[in-house]
């Protein structure tokens, strides 16, 4: 990051990061936690935590945190994420690219179903 050169400019940075902060939030309706150990990070889960935070921030969905964790033990399957909304059972999804995660957001977190195809684990792991 370059010099900061503005109050403005801070500003910006400041509400940026409280944007951030608050999508960190875990008192909310559900929350997807992106595995970040080094075989998810490997497979794409950098990009995969991106898109999901840009697709909540686009369709203005601040009920649901996102978190990162470790490893799931699930390498075979990275990208994984795990969306837990509510009471319900907790979904494990895997091979989750930036595009798999907008349809998650848009089918899962937006409408209720279960995008059967990514799934690779129900439940607690």
């Amino acid at each position: 990051m370059g010099k900061i050169k503005s109050l403005e400019e801070l500003m910006k940075i400041k509400e940026s990061t409280l944007k951030e902060l608050k999508m960190r939030d875990t008192d909310k309706r559900g929350k997807i936690i992106v595995a970040m150990g080094t075989c998810g990070i490997a497979a794409g889960a950098k990009e995969t935590l991106k898109a999901i935070v840009d697709i909540l921030g686009e369709k203005g969905i601040d009920d649901i945190a996102v978190v990162q964790s470790g490893c799931f033990g699930l390498c075979d399957v990275e990208p994984t994420i795990e969306v837990r909304i509510g009471e319900s059972e907790p979904i494990i999804y895997g091979h989750v690219t930036p595009s798999q995660a907008k349809r998650i957001v848009e089918q899962h977190i937006l409408e209720g179903k279960v995008v059967s195809d990514l799934v690779v684990k129900r439940g607690e792991l």
